[in-house]
């Protein structure tokens, strides 16, 4: 019974707006929690038919003790699900209402002249947010293994690897225990959708990051040298924290910022697995951080990716099209942060009015703008993963107009299909990623350098850049990243 009530609990914690479905069910602290991620996701994909049901059965005015998130729970896995997995009252419960709700659910097959429950459901309903057909992406961690040795011990796992994809149209004809390393990032291969690792050897022992390949994009552009000193404004969970201090080889500095203790200390813990140093964990957020407070003197480059609407998540339950005329429509759910808080924490409710929207870009722009404030920044990459133009491109724009001439956006790699919308003269330089145009999360991109200092190279530098064992021929960042030697720790 523990689960149903805890998949109650986060029903009803969305319901007042307490968080995201992610971070209640994290916080729920049940212990087997990617159950109770698909309990919560699966009732609330079902939630209209469930409402007729419960409606036409009468379950509640019968129950009148019973929580009507609760009874949602419980239908569910009585009539969609796997049956009832509890004893006592609710399922003597079950028993007593069973032979009602299915007549009532043959009712409503009826009138809406269906046969499959799955046609019960809306087309936008209809696709579940874990049947996504985004592959699954797995960043080999190149601070304890490589990528031949990560190869070589799945093709022992009897999996066949396929080289290097040379389309999107190969990522998505994966399937089976085929993989293939990515045409674009090179150190992440591509499953197929669902394959799952959360118990194999190489994730529980840091070898291997599951994360998504637009979440890979800003890191993988902002490419710090080694030794360099970098802020990750808006940490927490930790994926591009990691790929950041792969990226410097453990040289350096990285100072990471979350407002939320539990996030951090789950933070920690990645880190130490995946086996980065040299980083400060503060719970702290962002905004209050003192851009000359000496020990951030040395800070050339910031990745900052703060609390958005989420639209862009192949997890959103409510999918819906981005405005007019956006360049990458993907999936996704709407949502207002905690007011003050960098850091993302989706909220799953309907779209959010032309206020809320305006008001959350606002707050993204003073968080821009503090990033941009650091004295020896050089470099900084802006994500998010939102598909509304008022949080990438609006507000990219306002910021580099307050910034003068100090600060120019560069032309990230030129030839990704997906780009920024024409909101302003160069937006073209922003990247955009969404399931149906890249096989990702539906996300957002840009580059930012500061003019006449550091070793940043031109704008223009990009669309000459060379074909090298790191990067596909055309998609270099602004500065080709060097090629790192890496230190194999190999798998056996």
């Amino acid at each position: 019974m523990a689960l149903y009530s805890a998949a109650a609990a986060v029903l009803e914690g969305l319901e007042r707006g307490d968080g995201g479905i992610k971070s209640l069910v994290y916080n729920s602290r049940f212990p087997h929690v990617r159950q109770l991620y698909a309990l919560v996701s699966e009732t609330l994909r079902y939630s209209p038919v469930l409402e007729k049901l419960l409606a036409g059965a009468a379950l509640l005015q019968a129950e009148k003790k019973l929580p009507p998130q609760l009874a949602k729970v419980l239908v569910y896995d009585l009539l969609f699900g796997k049956g009832l997995k509890c004893g006592g009252r609710w399922k003597a419960l079950g028993r007593r209402h069973r032979a009602r709700l299915e007549a009532e659910l043959a009712r409503l097959k009826v009138r809406q002249k269906v046969s499959r429950n799955e046609d019960l459901l809306a087309p936008a309903q209809a696709a579940s947010p874990t049947a996504s057909q985004v592959p699954r992406y797995v960043r080999v961690n190149t601070l304890k293994t490589c990528v031949d040795d990560v190869i070589d011990f799945f093709k022992r796992q009897g999996y066949s690897y396929l080289g290097k994809a040379g389309s999107v149209e190969e990522l998505r004809d994966l399937s089976g225990k085929k993989f293939c390393l990515d045409l674009h990032l090179p150190e992440l291969l591509v499953f197929p959708p669902h394959t799952d690792f959360h118990n194999n050897l190489l994730y529980t022992s840091g070898h291997i990051i599951l994360q998504d390949k637009a979440s890979c994009l800003p890191a993988f552009l902002l490419d710090p040298a080694a030794g360099s000193h970098v802020i990750d404004a808006c940490a927490a969970p930790g994926n591009k924290t990691s790929h950041l201090a792969a990226l410097l080889q453990n040289k350096g500095q990285i100072f990471a910022f979350d407002v939320d203790t539990k996030r951090l200390a789950t933070m920690n813990t990645m880190l130490m697995r995946a086996g980065v140093t040299g980083f400060q964990l503060a719970q702290q957020d962002f905004l209050t951080v003192d851009p000359g407070d000496p020990k951030y003197s040395r800070v050339t480059h910031i990745l900052l990716d703060p609390s958005c609407s989420g639209s862009g998540n192949t997890w959103g339950l409510w999918p819906r099209s981005p405005e007019p005329g956006a360049g990458c429509p993907g999936p996704g759910v709407t949502a207002t942060p905690p007011a003050g808080m960098v850091n993302r924490l989706p909220l799953e409710e309907a779209a959010p009015s032309p206020e809320r929207l305006q008001a959350l870009a606002g707050f993204q722009r003073k968080v821009l703008s503090h990033a941009l404030s650091f004295p020896a920044l050089r470099r900084l990459v802006y994500s998010t993963c939102s598909l509304h133009r008022e949080e990438n491109e609006d507000v990219v724009h306002a910021v580099l107009r307050e910034q003068g001439s100090a600060f120019r956006l560069v032309n990230a790699f030129p030839s990704w299909p997906c780009r920024g919308l024409a909101a302003f003269p160069g937006a073209e330089g922003c990247l955009r990623a969404s399931p149906a145009a890249t096989l990702t999360q539906g996300f957002f991109v840009a580059m930012l350098e500061r003019c006449g200092e550091g070793p940043a190279a031109p704008s223009s530098s990009l669309a000459a850049a060379k074909d090298s064992p790191q990067h596909t021929e055309g998609m270099e960042p602004a500065a080709a990243p060097k090629k790192r030697k890496r230190k194999k720790q190999r798998v056996k």
